[in-house]
């Protein structure tokens, strides 16, 4: 799921609603012994946290560049598996044919495309560490369904079966050996297309990176308070709070887009793609036949008048 617009900001301040809680208490807590036992020695030169905000600036750029990088990769990828999809039916339904169309050629079609639905769904769900044959029984057949659980991986099982599928409708005649070796060719595009994503998945952020940071982050926030009372009072509670906020939200929302297959609102959203890929495959399905029931009709009544 993705949030395009009007974002709560219960939403938003809900990710940092604890951490605002113990800035302003800290922050209060200076400002107190600050103006009530006359402790004056406490502050320090503001530039001491500039320096420091001003290298915490660069680590969290670069930090958000790299997830913002990690999450259009994911996003990519799957523009890549929508394409792919949409050219393995078209080569499936338009390369595939019989001397005359006979109903077993439109049922090993039908298999074949909507098997291709069902792997969206399973590869998505894989990603997101949930049941990856959910939802596929309305897909697939109650074999295939069977098949399925003997494998760990099974998005890489139905492409399996596609691969025998397709040597079924060699041997057939449906297709020639150039033609297999261009579906086959869609096919390899799709496996490479689930590694990538396998790959960004397994693959986590550096976790020095993230704690280095993180630790700079606290540090600043620490020193703020110290630099800011002697010029501002107690209006530096609030100015301090609204900083703190900038640079923690900024954390998240690297935090957020560092993994995009975590199911989060803010992740890629391969449940709605896959719906999205089905609905087209689907249409493809129809108007490969119904456009020859329309021929056989007008046969019908020419040889009837």
């Amino acid at each position: 799921m993705l949030l395009k617009k009007n974002i709560p900001l219960k939403y938003v301040f809900g990710k940092i609603k604890y951490e605002m809680l113990l800035v302003a208490v800290y922050t209060m807590v200076i400002s107190t012994l600050y103006y009530r036992f006359d402790l004056t020695f406490i502050v320090i030169p503001i530039a001491v946290p500039m320096v420091l905000g001003t290298v915490l600036s660069l680590l969290l750029a670069f930090r958000s560049n790299q997830a913002y990088d990690r999450w259009w990769e994911a996003r990519s990828i799957w523009g890549a598996i929508v394409n792919d999809s949409r050219s393995l039916t078209r080569q499936v339904l338009s390369l595939m044919d019989a001397t005359y169309q006979s109903e077993e050629l439109q049922h090993f079609q039908e298999r074949f495309v909507k098997r291709q639905a069902a792997w969206c769904y399973s590869l998505g769900q894989t990603l997101r560490k949930t049941d990856p044959v959910k939802g596929l029984d309305r897909l697939i057949t109650r074999r295939e369904l069977n098949h399925l659980m003997k494998y760990d991986n099974v998005p890489a099982a139905l492409l399996l079966l596609h691969g025998k599928d397709l040597k079924e409708a060699l041997n057939n005649g449906w297709i020639n050996q150039y033609q297999q070796v261009s579906i086959d060719q869609t096919l390899s595009r799709l496996c490479d297309s689930m590694g990538k994503c396998e790959r960004i998945k397994n693959t986590v952020f550096p976790a020095t990176y993230s704690l280095y940071t993180h630790f700079t982050l606290i540090f600043f926030i620490l020193l703020l308070p110290f630099a800011l009372i002697d010029v501002l009072g107690f209006m530096e509670i609030p100015l301090v709070i609204a900083i703190a906020s900038s640079f923690l939200l900024i954390e998240k929302m690297g935090i957020n887009l560092q993994d995009p297959f975590e199911n989060k609102p803010t992740d890629t959203p391969v449940t709605t793609i896959a719906r999205n890929i089905e609905k087209d495959l689907r249409q493809m399905l129809q108007e490969q036949y119904e456009p020859q029931e329309e021929v056989l009709e007008t046969e019908r009544r020419y040889y009837v008048l």
